[in-house]
């Protein structure tokens, strides 16, 4: 088995089961070396907590990538995940043009910038258009079905349509992106699923749809793709494990309303393995 060294660029929310506490055991457990550059640090993530702290690394950016070069370490793929502002974009692609790229390297962007039809808190239209020089400098991106109409400029439904569907990844193609993978796609209520456009080879994966949402589980996917990915899985094998373990960990955790705050990932961790294998 190859074993690749990812570099996964997110904040750390050191409660909530999100960010990088969810990108470092997942892609681990992929057989990877895994490799952090935290954007910033938070005492928990800011769905549903009062009072968080967070302080904002910006600045370790850059002493870091230096120091990195000069030690000469390179990464086999990088995975971005939520960076918290137009700044850390531009450090990111910045990191992107230096040595510890190399010509081969897998660049993957999860633009964790909204969901269900709105920005994030702190990010505007501005932002969008800054994020749209990271995607489409990426090989996979995986946005959510919000994340894709903001980029494209089409408007958000809760239902989706195909054609539509399809329409808004040929865009995101058209625009520069090279493989679409389009997180929280319903056609119907009751269910969701992941949408796959690779080199115009198209494909849906859904599933039952839960009731209860939770935190972190566009993280949880991002991961366990990243790490199928690099486990030699193609893109279409790597969206259904990752959907499949997302799916698992949510219907883990539904019933256990004290665990409001992210999903019981870390029990069904060997299940993840066993599906890479």
């Amino acid at each position: 088995m190859d074993y690749k060294r990812v570099l996964t660029v997110q904040d750390i929310s050191c409660v909530g089961q999100c960010s990088l506490t969810v990108a470092l055991p997942i892609l681990s457990a992929s057989g990877n070396e895994t490799c952090i550059l935290p954007s910033a640090v938070l005492s928990t993530h800011t769905g549903g907590f009062n009072g968080w702290t967070f302080r904002d690394l910006s600045d370790d950016f850059l002493k870091i990538k230096n120091h990195w070069i000069s030690e000469k370490i390179d990464f086999d793929a990088v995975y971005t995940g939520y960076l918290g502002s137009a700044k850390q974009i531009d450090l990111v692609l910045d990191l992107l043009n230096s040595p510890l790229k190399k010509s081969d390297t897998l660049i993957v962007v999860d633009p964790a910038m909204g969901d269900y039809g709105k920005l994030y808190a702190g990010f505007d239209l501005g932002y969008v258009e800054k994020m749209k020089n990271l995607i489409f400098a990426a090989d996979i991106i995986l946005p959510n079905f919000t994340e894709a109409c903001l980029l494209t400029g089409n408007s958000y439904k809760e239902i989706h349509d195909i054609e539509d569907v399809s329409k808004i990844s040929e865009q995101l193609i058209s625009f520069g992106a090279k493989t679409v993978v389009i997180t929280g796609i319903s056609y119907q209520k009751g269910t969701i699923g992941v949408f796959v456009n690779d080199k115009n080879k198209e494909f849906y994966f859904p599933h039952q749809e839960l009731k209860r949402k939770c935190s972190g589980t566009g993280d949880i996917f991002a991961s366990a793709f990243v790490g199928a990915v690099l486990r030699g899985k193609d893109i279409f094998k790597a969206a259904s494990i990752a959907e499949n373990f997302t799916f698992n960990v949510i219907k883990n955790t539904v019933e256990n309303p004290a665990h409001w705050y992210g999903v019981k990932f870390e029990p069904l961790l060997g299940e993840y393995i066993e599906a890479l294998k």
